[in-house]
């Protein structure tokens, strides 16, 4: 607070204090502390909500620890979310190192340009770009037959494939960024008294570089993983019968079975599980929140 004072006077600094606290809590706190209380209510009729009937109870979270196919399909979401910030970091990480280490710094803004153009373009689009291109008759298997890669066509579209692309493309830059920032605040000294004293590029990258970057790898791992368990438009598009994601439940509980209280309660059972998940996998990285935070 000190430094937004000293930098741009108690105008501006009362200016951003006000917007921030007015996004958290108009667009964040209080949509979040509204559907946690109507998670705890029946879902009833109108002329009953606020009567003998619509009391507190923990029946809409019941309800998810008495389906078997709702917990099989959470359970499969973190898994293949998993699955996608791994794939995520295994991509981004040369790039980044490329980028922060190897490459001209004439031609990096270029290539960061080149990284964002997909970012013009809705998400909406890209995904049923995706559905296009890994069709059954999509320009993917034609390619690839073409090439003599493979002899008959493939079915892209059936269990998590296709959403696994679709989601790696979608959040690959989440995991670019926070890497580029770690690598590039890496002295370049300590690389080459890595190479001096012997070290193989696999062990200057292991010893090294990675531990340097542990920081970006657990931010863009949470925002990666956050963003993918909690994606609704590249499942809905991609998704096949056999690859059901969470967040398509949460959808049918609240927009084809109106049933906004139990779709809270499961959209709450996905913050708080996730949460879990992250910090424990942040726990056995010995990876704190401030570190994400730089």
């Amino acid at each position: 607070m000190k430094d937004l004072l000293n930098r741009y006077g108690i105008g501006l600094t009362t200016v951003f204090v006000t917007l921030t606290a007015f996004w958290l809590l108009i667009l964040v706190v209080l949509p979040n502390i509204y559907l946690f209380e109507n998670s705890f209510r029946p879902y009833l009729p109108v002329v009953d909500i606020g009567g003998p009937l619509d009391v507190y109870s923990l029946d809409n979270y019941a309800t998810f620890f008495q389906s078997p196919i709702h917990i099989r399909v959470f359970f499969g979401t973190i898994l293949f979310s998993s699955v996608v910030t791994v794939i995520c970091f295994v991509i981004a990480y040369p790039i980044a190192y490329y980028l922060a280490k190897v490459a001209n710094l004439s031609v990096v803004p270029t290539i960061f340009l080149l990284l964002f153009i997909p970012m013009w373009v809705s998400e909406v689009l890209r995904s049923f770009a995706w559905f296009i291109i890994l069709s059954f008759n999509g320009p993917l298997n034609l390619t690839l037959i073409g090439l003599g890669v493979i002899e008959d066509k493939i079915r892209w579209m059936t269990g998590f494939r296709s959403v696994i692309i679709g989601l790696v493309y979608t959040y690959v830059l989440f995991m670019l960024f926070p890497l580029y920032n770690a690598v590039q605040s890496l002295d370049t000294n300590q690389i080459e008294a890595s190479e001096d004293l012997g070290a193989p590029w696999w062990r200057t990258h292991w010893r090294v570089i990675l531990p340097h970057c542990k920081p970006g790898i657990a931010s863009g791992a949470v925002m990666v993983f956050m963003l993918s368990a909690g994606s609704i438009l590249v499942p809905t598009l991609l998704a096949s019968t056999n690859s059901r994601w969470f967040t398509e439940i949460i959808q049918q509980w609240m927009f084809e079975s109106q049933d906004w209280n139990t779709g809270s309660a499961y959209a709450f059972l996905l913050l708080i599980l996730c949460t879990v998940f992250v910090s424990l996998v942040m726990w056995l990285f010995r990876v704190k929140l401030s570190d994400i935070a730089k």
